[in-house]
């Protein structure tokens, strides 16, 4: 990549996160919370969008790195006095942890075994949380008391009770996970990856560890699932079993897919456009998943590799 289109991949990111910045002094207040959430789910989806985009892995069952972080975190700040920084590192481990083990035993199969398997131990982990109904309450989940959302870090008080608190803290998460998944893809661990995508036998051929490249593809990429896990209890003090079932990891999918796999901004504009897209419908009617899905249909079409994706490959193929 020249030096041109490092300086303009560099201020497209920079201008992103500058207008996600400055649009909190404009928006109302139900899209001010609508927009800390869609962050926090875009921050999960690029996380899925490493293995998937980048990887060319498809897995059913990132839920359980989401819940990894979520319940890690979560029941540490529902059932301890740690504090809520101490949590948060602690459900950002729990997910690392869980996405290394998955990997050493699921990344021995490849293609549908891969995503059966995967799907397979979400259901595992899902079950597991309403298994142990006594402390995580099942579906019905653990609603965290407003004491356990406070803290005191390097001399100053944090309540994550604070709306502009909570909206700037889950962006200042997802300019750190467009940072490094951007340091990752434009690397050398990147191309790799790609190459993995596009050919595995031959990168295997030319001399490339493929197993340990998409175990740390995956490891990164449950990592910083869990980190949006981890952000999710704390910030909206809920913890439930519905974010380790299926359906969250196949929203993951359609975030990805819907802005555009492989591409480092397309999970936050896909997250964006499908959250949007079902707020409004349902505003009008309630088969608004029949309306979503029809426009999903429309935007598969003229947008066939997503809308970032479709994009770089017409228009701008710098895009990273």
């Amino acid at each position: 990549m020249t030096a041109a289109n490092t300086i303009r991949v560099i201020a497209l990111h920079a201008a992103v996160l500058a207008a996600l910045f400055f649009v909190q002094f404009i928006l109302p207040d139900y899209h001010y919370l609508a927009m800390t959430r869609v962050m926090v789910l875009a921050v999960y989806a690029m996380g899925y969008n490493m293995l998937f985009g980048y990887t060319g892995l498809l897995s059913l069952g990132h839920a359980m790195f989401f819940a990894a972080g979520l319940y890690g975190a979560g029941m540490i700040a529902y059932y301890t006095d740690l504090g809520v920084p101490l949590a948060f590192l602690i459900g950002i481990g729990c997910g690392a942890l869980l996405s290394l083990v998955i990997g050493l035993i699921a990344l021995r199969t490849t293609g549908v075994a891969f995503m059966i398997v995967t799907m397979m131990f979400a259901q595992v982990a899902f079950l597991t949380t309403t298994y142990f109904t006594d402390y995580t309450r099942g579906e019905e989940g653990l609603t965290m008391p407003t004491t356990a959302r406070s803290f005191d870090l390097l001399g100053l008080h944090a309540d994550l009770t604070n709306a502009t608190l909570r909206y700037n803290l889950a962006l200042g998460m997802l300019a750190i996970a467009l940072v490094v998944i951007l340091f990752i893809a434009r690397g050398p661990m990147g191309r790799v990856l790609i190459a993995i995508r596009e050919n595995e036998p031959r990168t295997l051929m030319l001399g490339f560890d493929t197993f340990r490249a998409k175990l740390g593809a995956l490891v990164v990429s449950g990592t910083i699932s869990a980190m949006a896990g981890a952000a999710y209890g704390l910030l909206f003090a809920y913890i439930g079993a519905g974010f380790a079932s299926i359906q969250y990891s196949i929203e993951a999918l359609l975030f990805t897919l819907l802005g555009g796999a492989g591409t480092v901004l397309g999970p936050l504009l896909g997250t964006i456009v499908m959250f949007y897209m079902i707020d409004i419908a349902s505003e009008y009617t309630e088969a608004y998943l029949l309306v979503t899905g029809v426009a999903l249909v429309l935007l598969v079409l003229f947008f066939p590799k997503g809308i970032l994706g479709t994009i770089r490959e017409r228009w701008l193929p710098w895009l990273p």
